[in-house]
């Protein structure tokens, strides 16, 4: 279901990225002292040292990156950054106000994982469907959209700015160290949703039972095989060389039935990022699989 493009599964999970992320940053980063990276670590500096609000400087301080992202995002993007930032701050302010404490400032280690953990879940939910909560997170979309850099590589170095200056502004170098863990878990977290959400797994198999192996795959499988030609430098044979992408959970069977046919077959796999098409986004009729 959508309105004027906007869907409302993707609304849905908005919302509830911005909460698990809400969450991790009162439950974690405020009741243990620790920062945090982008424009959420400078609304927590301005927390620690003068007590401002950071569901107020959170919406204050996207201002200008609203103005940026109406230039370089796209219309829905744009609108659902609108509805993530508003709702980080929404979550901020109702989980300061009804929060409970879990005490454990005495394992800041399990501190910095949780915290790194609940806000890449936060916000890789919140990329993953099409949205961003303001901020560094509209600068590394931009960046992944016309450099290829992963957005989690890009709010990392921009995170280690904020964190080196709130280092030097209020946290002790222990709790600075704990949070440059916290903001990589969150990283590593953030990309694995994006991109494992997508994983697949691309095989390529070379072997003198080409035809016979690909199609044992199709009926099988009821995956596409492309036929490349090939040559073989030692030998100068020509040969068929067969490409095959299968989900992650697919390739053991992928190999069974290669192994099946040619058990002398030469096969090398490799992991697949952002899989487009029929089988994987797109049904047999080329609609998506997803609304």
């Amino acid at each position: 279901m959508s309105v004027f493009g906007i869907k409302l599964k993707n609304t849905l999970f908005i919302l509830f990225g911005s909460a698990v992320f809400a969450f991790g940053i009162v439950h974690f980063n405020m009741q243990n002292e620790l920062g945090e990276g982008g424009f959420t670590g400078i609304t927590l500096l301005f927390y620690f040292l003068w007590g401002w609000d950071p569901a107020i400087m959170n919406i204050v301080l996207n201002v200008p990156a609203f103005i940026v992202g109406w230039r370089f995002l796209s219309r829905n993007t744009f609108i659902y950054t609108i509805i993530g930032t508003l709702a980080v701050s929404l979550f901020l302010s109702i989980f300061q106000a009804h929060q409970f404490y879990l005490h454990l400032e005495s394992d800041m280690t399990l501190v910095a994982l949780f915290a790194g953990v609940s806000i890449g879940i936060g916000l890789g939910i919140i990329f993953r469907y099409g949205g961003t909560t303001g901020g560094v997170d509209i600068i590394a979309r931009i960046v992944h959209k016309y450099a290829g850099w992963s957005m989690g590589k890009t709010m990392f170095l921009f995170d280690a700015i904020v964190i080196s200056t709130s280092i030097i502004a209020y946290l002790e170098l222990v709790e600075g160290m704990y949070t440059l863990v916290a903001v990589y878990v969150a990283a590593r977290v953030i990309d694995f949703i994006q991109e494992g959400a997508y994983a697949a797994r691309g095989a390529t198999i070379i072997s003198n039972r080409s035809h016979e192996v690909s199609e044992e795959i199709l009926r099988r499988m009821d995956r596409g095989v492309t036929v490349l030609q090939g040559k073989g430098r030692y030998t100068g044979e020509n040969r068929e060389v067969l490409y095959c992408v299968v989900g992650r959970n697919e390739i053991v069977r992928l190999q069974n039935i290669i192994n099946s046919v040619d058990p002398h077959a030469f096969v090398a796999v490799t992991s697949v990022h952002d899989v487009l098409g029929e089988g994987f986004t797109l049904d047999e009729n080329k609609q998506p699989l997803q609304d």
